[in-house]
């Protein structure tokens, strides 16, 4: 492995396994909702779930748990939301070990398109802080989402390296795979569902990444 090089790891579906946010979002507010206009979950699931796509994940608001409280006058409060599922937090089981591997020859960040309050549960509950030299949420820190290549390069910028020294990776083709390649980044795609036909840049999980960097 080469020296001086800097890993990029997106968070939710990459490093984290997606119970969590899912029970936040697709189990939590809609439970809120079906309780504050006296219907069953599964309409309530339904209406939440349209709104949802009505935005789309390219949207700042899509990641921001405050608006969606907001938008659907929820009974209660979106810190409680979060604290009462945070037992769900679990690594997928591979990260700690790839982990320990990489900071040997890497410096490692996170790069994640969700908001600092889901980073912070996620990293605390995890305990992996310690791996990373930094720690960016996209539409907490920069107010944007992982879309475009220039958002790739300010992360570059603050760490001091040319997009040739960043490496990243994660699960969202386009965010985390096609668009950091386009600045001249590499990237791989992390399909762990098997979705995408198998290639030198797609991985079935993180250990499959170390292989690849050897």
């Amino acid at each position: 492995m080469g020296k001086n090089k800097l890993i990029s790891f997106d968070l939710d579906g990459t490093l984290v396994e997606p119970t969590y946010i899912n029970l936040v979002w697709e189990r939590g507010i809609p439970e809120l909702y079906a309780q504050k206009n006296h219907i069953t979950l599964e309409q309530a699931t339904a209406k939440v779930m349209k709104e949802y796509e009505r935005v789309g994940d390219g949207s700042l608001i899509w990641y921001d748990i405050k608006y969606w409280f907001d938008f659907f006058d929820l009974p209660g409060n979106w810190k409680g939301l979060l604290e009462e599922h945070r037992k769900e937090i679990r690594l997928f089981p591979e990260v700690k070990e790839v982990l320990e591997e990489l900071k040997k020859d890497f410096e490692l960040i996170v790069t994640s398109n969700a908001a600092r309050e889901f980073v912070e549960m996620e990293v605390k509950e995890t305990g992996i802080s310690h791996y990373f030299r930094r720690i960016f949420s996209a539409t907490s820190d920069f107010g944007e989402v992982k879309k475009i290549p220039q958002f790739y390069k300010k992360i570059c910028d603050i760490m001091g390296v040319p997009p040739s020294q960043m490496i990243h990776v994660g699960d969202h083709y386009e965010f985390d795979f096609l668009v950091p390649q386009k600045l001249g980044m590499k990237a791989y795609y992390l399909d762990r569902n098997g979705t995408k036909p198998k290639d030198g840049f797609t991985l079935k999980n993180l250990k499959g990444f170390v292989q690849l960097l050897k």
